[in-house]
């Protein structure tokens, strides 16, 4: 299965819902487990619908299962919620969200959490622990630490659901397009893939037509 990002969702019927925003995914598997949706124009909103809600998919388009059900049932990618300074306690395993904090002339701040502060709102993501979701034109990086251009695609084997292959792109007027294997993958976070391979290597790759 082609999972590109922003690619349009539809569900069965043909009523568009959305794109893709991210790819949620086990770093150590490669397991792609859900994929993020993005709701709306002006005021926007992310739901995580899990893989297996997916019923057909092409590079430019996902048809939802008929039983996907009302994707507004669907959990948020992020929630906020707040609590006091002092209730606030770092999450175990060293994880710390995204703090945002509150001065008294009412303008967010992000980042500049400091302790005495009255309020926080701590954000939580609704996707499984410790998996990426690896958004929308995540950087690719070599082993020697050259940028050799961003995600473009996602490929998954239909029976596991795991990663075999990802397009990267590269250019502006004249774009490129290169295959990479998964297990090339050394690191993945939200927002950079990095390769165990130096990018004379990925130079070398015949270009992948698209």
């Amino acid at each position: 299965m082609q999972i590109k990002q922003g690619a349009q969702v539809y569900t069965e019927t043909g009523e568009r819902v959305g794109e893709i925003s991210r790819v949620v995914m086990d770093p150590r598997s490669k397991e792609v487990t859900h994929l993020v949706v993005s709701k709306g124009f002006l005021f926007k909103e992310d739901k995580v619908v899990p893989i297996s809600l997916i019923g057909t998919a092409t590079p430019e388009s996902i048809r939802l299962r008929p039983d996907a059900g009302d994707l507004e049932t669907l959990p948020d990618f992020e929630e906020k919620y707040y609590v006091t300074a002092s209730e606030y306690e770092p999450r175990a395993g060293g994880y710390l969200p995204t703090m945002y904090w509150y001065p008294p002339a009412g303008i967010l701040q992000t980042g500049d959490y400091r302790p005495g502060l009255p309020a926080v709102t701590q954000v939580e993501r609704n996707i499984p622990e410790e998996s990426v979701a690896l958004q929308e034109g995540a950087k690719v990086i070599a082993a020697d630490d050259k940028d050799v251009g961003h995600v473009e695609r996602v490929m998954t084997d239909v029976g596991t659901d795991r990663m075999t292959f990802f397009v990267i792109e590269k250019g502006l007027l004249n774009k490129e397009h290169k295959l990479i294997p998964s297990q090339w993958i050394s690191q993945v976070n939200d927002e950079e893939v990095r390769l165990a391979v130096n990018a004379s290597l990925i130079e070398q790759l015949k270009a992948y037509e698209v």
